[in-house]
């Protein structure tokens, strides 16, 4: 029996323990029911390999970095999902022995492989036929690549000719994409622009080019920091505007590009510093953003600071997302 003039402590510590005694008591099913619900975690973060492009490019004054080691750079520092950039292994998308290695070694990390970046194949908005049919063949290795490897996606670009009025760009760039996304859909992938600069930075004209292109299997996928639509001017689109635009035609990625920290800025500022394109982002807001349209899955660290070395920036940038996502 217990004595109603023993010290409060020792009662509520008897209480708990009854309590937890009855708890033990029930079945696996009832117990669960009666264990409150952990949160689930709002979005996942994943590691997008340009983050390290100066050592995988083997740049100079950088230590170099061969590609197969990126699943287990991104496992040191707590990352469970990669985004390759086809740069870095880009006469292998049809060595079927090294694709085979980086898959064993994703998976001998515990690391997702998301997608494949990819560049330098070509314009999907190619101002004649020929020209996108071409683009396109020289996209399908990637795509057999991304099909393989068990990757979700491949990220283009919506370019086209400079030189032409941007809604006939927008056309273009929709026509190619349309073809890219027919051999997507033969593969289970989706094919996602970013937001990469000139006119595809515009908010309006991307998500345009997104109801042209007219196919389930078209995408964006907006990084937070490319709303320049004209570096050499400074021209810069809102990049809240941008991404409160883009977020209706994403997947499943999210691209979270960072520049310095710590700059005096603010706690969730990341700041580029560079002359002609200065800009400071307020990365809390554009997480809610993302967060606030349903979006769940991973965003990507796209570390391009100068401040830090690129893993710190990695850290520095895991971090604050982390800490942003905890106040959700």
């Amino acid at each position: 029996m217990i004595n109603p003039n023993a010290p409060s402590t020792r009662r509520s510590f008897l209480k708990s323990a009854a309590a937890l005694g009855a708890l033990g008591a029930l079945s696996p099913l009832a117990r669960a029911a009666a264990t409150p619900a952990t949160k689930p975690a709002a979005f996942k973060i994943s590691l997008a390999q340009w983050s390290l492009n100066k050592r995988f490019l083997k740049r100079a004054g950088a230590e170099p970095l061969d590609h197969l080691e990126f699943a287990k750079i991104a496992r040191s520092v707590g990352i469970d999902g990669i985004e390759y950039v086809n740069q870095m292994f880009k006469d292998k998308a049809t060595d079927q022995a090294y694709l085979g290695e980086m898959k064993n070694r994703a998976a001998g990390e515990g690391v997702a492989s998301l997608l494949i970046m990819c560049d330098g194949e070509g314009s999907l908005g190619a101002p004649t036929e020929a020209g996108r049919q071409k683009t396109v063949a020289n996209h399908l290795k990637w795509l057999d690549a991304a099909a393989f490897l068990g990757c979700h996606s491949i990220r283009v670009n919506a370019a086209s000719d400079a030189t032409l009025p941007w809604d006939e760009q927008a056309k273009l760039a929709a026509a190619g994409l349309h073809q890219l996304c027919v051999e997507g859909d033969k593969r289970g992938l989706w094919v996602v622009v970013e937001n990469h600069g000139g006119p595809s930075s515009n908010g309006k004209w991307l998500t345009n080019v997104m109801k042209l292109a007219d196919h389930k299997r078209v995408g964006i996928l907006p990084d937070f920091g490319n709303f320049y639509t004209d570096r050499v001017k400074s021209e810069l689109y809102n990049p809240y505007q941008g991404l409160r635009e883009f977020m209706p035609w994403v997947k499943q990625s999210v691209s979270a590009k960072s520049w310095d920290w710590d700059t005096g800025a603010g706690r969730f500022y990341t700041e580029d510093r560079r002359e002609k394109i200065e800009m400071i982002l307020d990365f809390e807001r554009m997480v809610k953003i993302t967060v606030g349209a349903g979006y769940s899955g991973y965003i990507g660290i796209e570390y391009e600071g100068h401040k830090h070395s690129e893993i710190e920036g990695i850290k520095r940038t895991k971090q604050a997302l982390e800490e942003i996502r905890a106040r959700l």
